[in-house]
């Protein structure tokens, strides 16, 4: 378990609400940030602090790895500079406490066992450092924050229903979308909309690239899934939802870990593993040996894809 801070007063009230945390890819001149990165680290059973208006409010307990997303429909003008289409989403259950902390009043406590670098509010002051959004801390921090934190444990208020509400409230917008879009006719429209789960025109067109699954090579198709190879909801035209370049057919297991970040692939067929994922966990799924061979080579289209998926959705490295 990691222990992570956010300093979120612009967008608190709509991530709280919403069961998330969301940052563009890159600052505004396209150069990385350090504390955009972070969302990409934090990993499902990891405890977050908000903290927004000096005050923290709300406990929360991350739920999911991050995904690619655009900047939410609920930030409305929030972070209007931001780039709105290449974002990270992060889903968290948040938990109210039932007394605000101040970190002020705690700093004489606190000021030994902030981080060094990166810290997400002055050592001296006890006030917030602008700047800075998702950070890590380590575990004596919270501990010291824990006072007035709820009591039982964190888990207790964790709704599996809520886990990937973020996402499909990102997909429903886009879909609501797609509907008015006087640029796409009505087949176009449906067959977009149905690319999202893997079905229609999309499967068809996949299906003319793939036989088989990448990973396992399982070929029977009742057992396979039409998985977006750049997620669906990031893709920037109905053309590249619908492309069957864009995808892979997959046994569930494989689309699960491949849609999640877990693995991907070389453009020579190898597999890439995450660090986040466990051996005995491949060996569970029944993946280990699959995951340790080449899976062949990629048709020149796949591989521009390919490359986004290890970029922005291949947890590795970051």
């Amino acid at each position: 378990m990691r222990y992570w801070w956010v300093n979120h007063k612009q967008t608190s009230q709509y991530e709280i609400s919403g069961g998330f945390l969301w940052s563009p890819m890159y600052k505004a001149d396209g150069k990385s940030n350090y504390f955009y990165n972070t969302l990409r680290q934090a990993s499902p059973g990891d405890l977050v602090i908000s903290y927004a208006n000096s005050q923290i409010r709300y406990v929360g307990l991350v739920t999911n790895f991050a995904s690619p997303a655009p900047k939410p429909p609920s930030f409305r003008q929030a972070g209007e500079n931001w780039d709105k289409k290449n974002g990270w989403v992060l889903p968290v259950e948040w938990r109210a406490l039932k007394t605000p902390v101040f970190p002020k009043q705690y700093i004489e406590v606190l000021r030994d066992t902030l981080p060094k670098k990166y810290s997400p509010i002055s050592p001296v002051t006890g006030k917030g450092h602008q700047g800075v959004y998702l950070t890590e801390v380590g575990e004596q921090v919270f501990n010291v924050l824990k006072v007035g934190f709820v009591s039982e444990p964190i888990a207790v208020f964790f709704d599996e229903n809520r886990k990937d509400k973020v996402l499909d409230d990102i997909d429903f917008a886009i879909e609501k979308n797609i509907l008015v879009d006087q640029s796409l006719s009505e087949t176009v429209k449906q067959a977009t909309i149905s690319a999202r789960r893997g079905q229609g025109l999309f499967r068809k067109r996949v299906s003319e690239f793939e036989k088989s699954c990448r990973l396992t090579g399982v070929d029977t198709p009742e057992l396979l899934i039409a998985s977006h190879i750049k997620p669906w909801r990031v893709c920037e035209t109905a053309e590249q939802r619908l492309d069957g370049a864009n995808g892979l057919l997959l046994t569930p297991n494989a689309d699960l870990l491949f849609d999640r970040g877990l693995i991907s692939f070389g453009d020579d067929g190898d597999v890439l593993i995450s660090n986040l994922i466990k051996e005995l966990d491949l060996r569970k799924l029944g993946v280990e040996q699959a995951c340790l061979q080449k899976v062949g080579g990629f048709h020149d289209r796949q591989k521009i894809y390919l490359e986004y998926h290890r970029k922005r959705v291949f947890i590795g490295g970051v």
